[in-house]
């Protein structure tokens, strides 16, 4: 080679290192990560990109102008599905004209975006994206695109091409003369919230661009951008006769990046406008417990077949409950096995529970064959492991390469214990004491509606098949005064199965939640069933039952429950309402309650084993909702690799858009988060966050105290599954 070639090739290595180098200083380009637009979701300032975050990366962020106020959630819940929930203030209009409905409140539009990723980048290629803004709101920005992506070196490039809000500046297709949408149908279905799949991709088109620059000061990043939209369509211009005129068709923006948990943004939009925003981000897969736990003995295999005392028993049994996480276990023993009857309740990972539990037994029982460990919840045996004593001795003392417990253990269907009853746990109650968070976004009474108290509950077990149990709630604040639903302009007349909330939260501050008897029972090797009866939820009493298939190990089960129910009467804590038709004399209106009706639904659980579908649950239930509307609801849900699970669901019953009211149908979010990640203790238990966009009354299943899927989770673990990170 030629040395001037060579010269000039290592001149351009020297100057790329900066770039190339992912472990940089201070002052040259970090590693490029994607940020968020001031809609949520990956993108420049208005417009999206074609980038997608990393998998599990979760980003809750508020974005401020004189027009809107936005609130976001994005989430990417697979490698290639990004997706964004929104709410956004239109700040110069109010929620509607009555305002005995919905008072000062700003006008709310509610949006669910998604973006699926359809290239990722390679040395030629950019990473190529499609998605839909606001499919599932009124219609306020919703539009369609699909933009590309291309990095070189600190700086990323954006093209795309936007419809509908992305491409109201109709710079590729479109005639504004015929309308501001270039004849694109605007006009929502029902009353709001709808899919309008027939106006995808239509009227006006607009390309736009943008470029977003890491500065080599790590935290600070810039934006520019070529806007699609003129904004000659905003809700504030087309109703309120705001003046949002563009002025420039570029947008900037600066970036400023608070360590790996935030960032600060201000932009200069239109030519006109000043917009501030900030975003807090975490990732469900990298987060980890840390804890402060008991220590596992050193394994000393116990010599000979010397007999144990019933206060060696009682400490065998006292260990395996502190140490491996067995509570209260009954233990029996013959000469060949030594059996241990109990719940887990400390270790998701099951693995680290056996490798326990067969280290204390080893260390302290006499010598036997093997080790059953009969896993238990709510009294009934859901699954059994056995570990050979033999083979588990060769695991703990390291006997070859890569020994681990499961080496020795083989899970199977639970079997009835054999031998002479050891220990046994006398404790027969149990009692809990929990805060509770109820929440409801985006309404018309207030933007954001909860009630936050206390939950304390007991529990007593006759046997191992019945119980009687029951829960009290301390109200210590909300803001359910504010509620004013009763009879809403649009003429809805449901039974008012679950908008009477305001009159059992704010009116009781202390209220019975649940009193109930329960009988469950194991019918066979996959079949169980649970019967009740009582005050079965806050604002429902009644008889009901389930019964669940779920083969042992297995991805998929199929479950019925059916329930005979009547609504409980607000203003007494044990009385029920005995006529359909009431009358509120603060608004001198007539509403019609549940007087007694059956509820009950099929339901199917489906873990797929799609390898672009990974660790995600399907729930597909149909049958009567509380307000005797028939239909189905589709729950969906991914467990990232901390244990975290995000969900959605979604109820379509027989029950028009007019009919069901503001919303058109039933629709939820919520996440589940594992308590030993946030707290310094191991645990099985967990904390669910859900709220909905509204609170109304078609699609509303029972709250049922127990769940025969979650009762049986060890058969095939889901919300005990163990952390992958």
């Amino acid at each position: 080679m030629h040395p001037a070639v060579k010269t000039s090739l290592s001149a351009i290595t020297l100057a790329m290192l900066p770039v190339l180098n992912s472990q940089a200083d201070e002052f040259s380009y970090p590693q490029f990560t994607p940020s968020q637009s001031d809609f949520g979701g990956v993108g420049l300032i208005q417009m999206p990109s074609g980038r997608v975050a990393t998998e599990g990366e979760f980003t809750a962020g508020a974005t401020y102008n004189d027009e809107y106020h936005h609130y976001a959630v994005s989430l990417q819940l697979l490698p290639w599905l990004e997706t964004t929930i929104r709410y956004t203030l239109v700040q110069d209009l109010f929620y509607s004209d009555d305002p005995d409905f919905s008072g000062d409140t700003k006008y709310t539009d509610k949006g669910i975006d998604f973006k699926i990723r359809l290239l990722e980048e390679s040395y030629w290629l950019p990473e190529t994206s499609i998605g839909v803004r606001d499919f599932g709101g009124t219609g306020l920005f919703d539009g369609e695109y699909i933009a590309a992506s291309k990095h070189v070196g600190p700086f990323d490039f954006t093209v795309g091409v936007g419809w509908g809000y992305m491409g109201n500046s109709a710079n590729l297709t479109g005639n504004k003369s015929t309308s501001a949408d270039c004849n694109r149908n605007t006009e929502y279905k029902g009353k709001g919230g709808s899919v309008d799949f027939d106006r995808w991709f239509s009227g006006c088109s607009a390309i736009f661009g943008g470029v977003e620059y890491q500065t080599p000061w790590a935290p600070l990043r810039l934006k520019a951008e070529y806007d699609g939209n003129d904004y000659a369509s905003d809700f504030p211009v087309t109703r309120g006769g705001i003046d949002m005129s563009q002025d420039s068709k570029f947008n900037y923006g600066a970036l400023y990046r608070l360590g790996n948990w935030g960032d600060l943004r201000l932009s200069y939009e239109r030519g006109n406008t000043w917009t501030f925003g900030f975003n807090l981000n975490t990732n469900f897969n990298d987060l980890k417990a840390i804890w402060r736990d008991e220590p596992m003995p050193a394994y000393q295999s116990k010599s000979g077949d010397s007999e144990l005392s019933n206060t060696d028993w009682q400490q065998l049994a006292q260990d395996l409950h502190q140490i491996a996480g067995y509570e209260d276990p009954t233990i029996y023993a013959n000469d060949d096995t030594i059996t241990v009857v109990a719940p887990q309740t400390k270790y998701r990972d099951r693995n680290e529970a056996h490798q326990r539990a067969a280290t204390v037994i080893a260390n302290q029982a006499p010598n036997t064959n093997e080790y059953r460990l009969i896993e238990t919840s709510n009294h009934q045996a859901i699954t059994e492991t056995r570990i050979d004593s033999e083979q588990y001795a060769k695991v703990a003392q390291y006997e070859y390469f890569g020994a681990k417990v499961e080496d020795s253990s083989n899970v199977s269907t639970p079997e009835a214990p054999q031998g002479a009853l050891m220990a046994r746990s006398d404790k027969a109650w149990d009692v809990s004491v929990a805060p509770t968070l109820q929440q409801s976004i985006g309404g018309s009474e207030n933007f954001y509606m909860f009630n936050i108290g206390i939950n304390a509950g007991a529990n007593y077990w006759f046997g191992d098949n019945v119980e009687v149990g029951g829960s009290v709630y301390f109200n210590l604040y909300d803001n359910y005064d504010k509620f004013l639903y009763e009879v809403p302009p649009d003429g809805t007349d449901l039974k008012r199965v679950r908008t009477l909330v305001r009159q059992y939260i704010n009116d009781n501050p202390v209220r019975m939640d649940n009193l109930q008897l329960t009988w469950m029972d194991h019918l066979g090797d996959n079949w169980y069933s649970q019967a009740y009866g009582g005050y079965l939820e806050m604002m429902f009493g009644g008889v009901g039952g389930e019964v669940l298939y779920r083969p042992q190990g297995s991805n998929w089960a199929i479950g019925m429950d059916a329930n005979y129910v009547i609504q409980r009467d607000p203003d007494s804590q044990f009385g029920f309402f005995t006529e359909e038709v009431q009358f509120d004399p603060l608004t001198g209106r007539n509403y019609r309650v549940q007087t007694g009706a059956m509820t009950g639904h099929v339901t199917a659980y489906y873990q797929p084993q799609w390898e672009w579908l990974p660790n995600t649950l399907f729930k597909v239930s149909a049958g009567q909702y509380l307000t005797e509307d028939k239909g189905f609801t589709v729950d969906f849900s991914k467990q990232f690799d901390s244990g975290v699970i995000a969900g959605a669901f979604v109820a379509q019953t027989n029950l028009s858009a007019e009919e069901f009211g503001e919303g058109s149908y039933n629709k939820g979010f919520y996440v589940s988060i594992p308590f030993d990640i946030m707290t310094v203790k191991p645990s099985t238990n967990r904390a669910t966050i859900s709220w909905l966009p509204l609170s109304r009354d078609g699609g509303q299943m029972l709250n049922r105290k127990y769940s025969l899927y979650s009762v049986t989770d060890a058969r095939s673990p889901w919300y005990g599954r163990k952390a992958l990170n």
